[in-house]
Parts: structure tokens; sequence; C-alpha cells
């Protein structure tokens, strides 16, 4: 056999373990053997076994069971089935990924797993009734954020909002926006660029899957030290549902019941204070937005802010304006 005819063997042999084995089903060297006919490729056990012996002196985790329906299988991947599984949720939780992206995405991650796991991945499919965006140019737009943010350039892109015709129109008449892009997060399974807007002197974030035309200018990035010290985790806690507002200091009195709500919103690290045996005192940075009292409602009388008043106040024409909507 030809020196290039070894290497393809070994590859193939590599590409049968990696697609057809697992703990659950190993192959013997006669079922090996066969399943490289399908190549027409022709070799004795005698060589697989050598075969096999030099995948493993290369680093795959090979491994053989003994008995009557033993044989060779693959011992871990780079990536373990449950590993394999949170990945799929999170490409089927991405309301930024389109459905049919969310497709193409799991296949390829199918393909990481043996041809049993790859099926037990495809069982907990369920993209199709998960709200998706129908914009494909999400993509271009991230590779485009990510070479600004490489090339230490700006970008522009045109913003766009829905219409009651559930079509994406362009804000401001279609004019261009200019940006500094510093950074990319996830909240709310939505894609958000962070970034420094020069005419307002301040950090903005803006839903990625609503750019459009975007592309990387000559100009380089500004407001560099407004990121210096920047903290996304902190920009997101207090940044409800990445609406726009003004920051505040804002003091909550919380029931006990609702302790879990406050840790999974704020972190385990903020500071809580006991007011009395049902209640506690927690002080939060909030981004005070009608987001956020949209939040504050959804908890209901477990939750009332004490500080600042011009909060409180705001809040209560916030509620106030709700209940006149009814004619109560």
């Amino acid at each position: 056999m030809a020196i290039s005819s070894v290497k393809l063997r070994m590859l193939y042999i590599m590409k049968i373990l990696l697609q057809k084995t697992d703990e659950s089903h190993p192959m013997s060297a006669a079922d090996i053997k066969k399943a490289l006919g399908k190549y027409d490729m022709s070799v004795d056990r005698k060589t697989v076994y050598s075969d096999v012996e030099t995948l493993n002196e290369f680093g795959m985790d090979i491994l053989q069971a003994k008995g009557t329906n033993g044989g060779y299988y693959v011992g871990s991947r780079e990536f373990e089935l449950p590993e394999l599984k949170l990945l799929v949720d999170a490409v089927q939780a991405s309301k930024f990924i389109s459905r049919k992206k969310s497709e193409e995405l799991i296949k390829k991650l199918e393909g990481l797993a043996s041809e049993y796991d790859a099926r037990q991945l495809r069982r907990n499919v369920f993209i199709y009734n998960r709200p998706k965006t129908g914009n494909e140019t999400i993509y271009y737009n991230v590779d485009q954020i990510h070479e600004a943010i490489l090339e230490n350039k700006q970008i522009q892109y045109k913003y766009a909002e829905w219409t009651v015709q559930k079509k994406l129109k362009p804000k401001k008449n279609g004019v261009f926006y200019i940006v500094s892009p510093w950074s990319l997060t996830w909240d709310d399974a939505n894609y958000y660029l962070i970034a420094y807007d020069e005419e307002a002197d301040c950090i903005k974030h803006y839903r990625v899957d609503k750019m459009q035309q975007t592309c990387v200018t000559d100009k380089e990035r500004l407001g560099k030290e407004r990121f210096q010290n920047f903290d996304l985790a902190e920009f997101a806690k207090k940044t409800f549902s990445m609406y726009g507002g003004h920051d505040e200091e804002v003091t909550l009195v919380c029931d006990n019941s609702i302790i879990g709500v406050i840790l999974d919103r704020f972190g385990r690290e903020i500071s809580i204070v006991p007011v009395d045996e049902e209640h506690f005192r927690v002080r939060i940075l909030a981004t005070v937005s009608p987001q956020f009292f949209g939040w504050l409602t959804g908890i209901g009388d477990k939750m009332r802010i004490t500080s600042p008043e011009h909060v409180k106040k705001a809040y209560r024409e916030y509620l106030i304006h709700i209940v006149e909507e009814y004619n109560l």
C-alpha cells in the first residue's frame, strides 16, 4: 500500500471511531475492517490493531472493552455529551440566532459526538416554538464589530425599530450611527453592542440584530478612558432588559420570601440589612426606567422603594398612569 494510502487509512479509522463508537457501542477489529470497506480499503486485523495503537500514541483516548461484545471505542472527547447538551440549549434559547442558523449550528455540534449521542441531542431540539430573529445579517454585524475592536476602529450602521407591520424600519430617517465599539454581551437572550457615543459622551448599548448596513470606518475608536474600569457584569445588573435610563442608588425594603429574587438579580455579594423578622433592606444601583418599574410591579407588594424620594414619586406616577389607562 502506498504511503499516502496508509495515512488515509489512519484518518478513516479515526473518523470511524469518532462517529460510530462510545462506551456503549465499541467496535471490534473486524467491525472496523468492514467499515473501511465502505471507503474501498482492504486491511487485515493485525493492521487495525497497529493503527489503533498509533492513534492512541497520537493522543486519541481509545479504550478497549473486553468480552464477547468488546471492541474499541473513544473514551473522552473534546466535548462531553452534557457539555454539548448545554451548548445546544444555549443555541435554542438564543433569540438573536435565526432558526436556519440554529439548525446549522446544532448540526455541527452533533458532529462532535458519536452518532448515538447525536441522536440524543436531536431528540432534545425544540427550536420552532421559540421566538427567533429573522435577521441573518446579525452574523455579519458580529464579524464587523469584532474586526473594528481588533483594528481599534469605529463602526457605522443604521439602527432599526419594529413597526406594527412587523418590519424593521431605520430610526432617525435612516441616519447612520457612528460609535466606538468596546464589547459584546448577551442579555435576556439578545445580543448587545456596548459602545461609546462621542456625540452624547456616554456609554450606550444597541441590539445587534437591529443594526443594518454595518461597516468598519477608518476613524480610531474613542472613549478608552470610559472603559478603563468598566464592569460589564455590573452594567448588566443595573440595566433592566438593556433599556436606557439614568443611574440611581435605590433603597428597597423587601419581604424575606423574595431574597432569592434579589440574589439572582444582583449577586450574592450585595449587602443585606435586616429590618425586622419579616423584612430586609438592600441598596442597589439601578438604571431607573419603565423597565425597572415594570420589574418592581411584577414583584408586587413584597418590595417597596424607600429612597430616594424622587424615584418613589416617579414610580407612583408610573403606577397611577397605568391605573388611569383602565379607567379605574
